[in-house]
């Protein structure tokens, strides 16, 4: 990551450090298998299915992209590698899973069991990955391992860590923000260039709100990493 001094974009600010954060809830969760990619694909589809290996045919690709939290913090210059979502859907989604017409709804559930939604036309964008590297390291634990998602066109909270399944559904019905989190939270979209920070409520509210929850879910955050490295030293 570099730090270039690049405007921001409405209500951000320049983080000089890439930390580990979320919602509190989901603090002290952590996936199972770390190191394997493995997800399935399920919602209005022909067929559910298993992939993993499948990533390894499509073709690799690195880029380097901002990065804006909800919560009105930004790191510029983050390096990702992986595969575009793109390439993932038409060379494996659409020939094993087969969603229906119409399926553009998706749903990405984390390991970690934070989900949240996205719309396949936005999905669909050249920058979007599915990444595995960071700064050419293997993704680490605190930034979504084994697999994430990267959106730089969405709030951070978008760009779902951890993927376990991905869903692909007509309706919205099916989906729920995370409880006990209200759902006007989750803004349909998310996206940066429009402040779409929340459904409903107002951007004079919304900002001073969540950059005064900065503080908090950074220390939950950091502790909670601590603790499962600890713990991970001790078992090895």
């Amino acid at each position: 990551m570099t730090t270039e001094n690049k405007p921001l974009p409405p209500g951000q600010f320049f983080s000089p450090s890439f930390d580990r954060f979320g919602l509190g809830l989901f603090a002290n969760r952590f996936p199972a298998k770390p190191d394997v990619i493995e997800f399935t694909i399920g919602g209005d589809v022909a067929q559910s299915v298993n992939v993993g290996k499948e990533l390894a045919a499509l073709p690799r690709m690195e880029q380097v992209s901002d990065f804006h939290c909800v919560t009105t913090w930004s790191v510029q210059s983050v390096r990702w590698g992986g595969v575009r979502f793109s390439d993932f859907y038409e060379q494996v989604v659409m020939p094993l899973a087969r969603p229906q017409q119409g399926a553009g709804f998706v749903v990405l559930h984390g390991q970690d069991g934070f989900r949240v939604s996205m719309q396949l036309a936005d999905l669909m964008a050249p920058d979007v990955l599915l990444a595995d590297t960071l700064d050419g390291q293997q993704l680490g634990i605190a930034h979504g391992a084994p697999l994430r998602l990267v959106a730089p066109a969405h709030y951070g909270y978008k760009n779902l860590k951890h993927i376990g399944a991905i869903e692909f559904w007509r309706e919205r019905g099916s989906y729920r923000f995370p409880l006990p989190y209200p759902d006007l939270m989750d803004h349909p979209r998310g996206r940066v260039a429009f402040e779409e920070r929340a459904r409903f409520l107002p951007l004079w509210l919304i900002r001073p709100l969540y950059r005064a929850l900065i503080p908090m879910t950074r220390w939950q955050s950091r502790k909670a990493l601590e603790a499962y490295r600890k713990k991970q030293r001790g078992t090895a």
